[in-house]
């Protein structure tokens, strides 16, 4: 059973700390403070109360996952990258986008181009046949390009991007 009164007196003279540690690496204060809650909460859930080198080393790695996160979120942008209007925020017209697709076309797109899956890996998760996942995507794929189109109100594109990694065959 954890000492409660340890862990509070750690909480107490260390969060700004690692709150700091935070700000400093991170875009914002609100994403700096949900990194140094979320320290204290393994902390906590570890049921111990750690010396400060393990505080400051599970910052690092929660601003290395907050980091790769952001890049696996511009990523996929990046892919979709025929937005509506130059000065739109890219990002939030995709994940507006993506919001309105259904669930199993977002989860195929989201294994495939967030998460970096193979149609293999795909597959596996899915439950279905590499050639199924092939099929799936290219309609998740079309059914996110009618979104993006009908929300500009524009035709397809002339230069179609290429949306599949070299080396895999849809």
């Amino acid at each position: 059973m954890q000492d409660t009164q340890a862990f509070v007196t750690l909480y107490k003279a260390q969060y700004p700390r690692v709150l700091a540690y935070a700000r400093r690496r991170l875009p914002g204060l609100a994403e700096a403070e949900d990194c140094a809650a979320e320290v204290f909460r393994i902390a906590w859930e570890q049921d111990r109360t750690p010396d400060v080198g393990w505080l400051f080393v599970t910052a690092r790695n929660l601003t290395y996952a907050a980091h790769r996160a952001e890049g696996h979120r511009r990523d996929l942008a990046s892919r979709f990258a025929f937005t509506p209007e130059a000065d739109a925020d890219p990002d939030l017209g995709v994940l507006e986008a993506l919001d309105r697709l259904t669930e199993p076309e977002r989860e195929l797109l989201m294994a495939y181009y967030w998460d970096d899956l193979s149609g293999a890996q795909c597959a596996r998760v899915l439950g279905c046949s590499v050639g199924a996942v092939w099929v799936r995507l290219h309609r998740a794929r079309q059914a996110l390009k009618e979104v993006l189109l009908t929300d500009s109100g524009r035709t397809a594109p002339a230069v179609r991007p290429n949306l599949v990694r070299q080396g895999e065959t849809p």
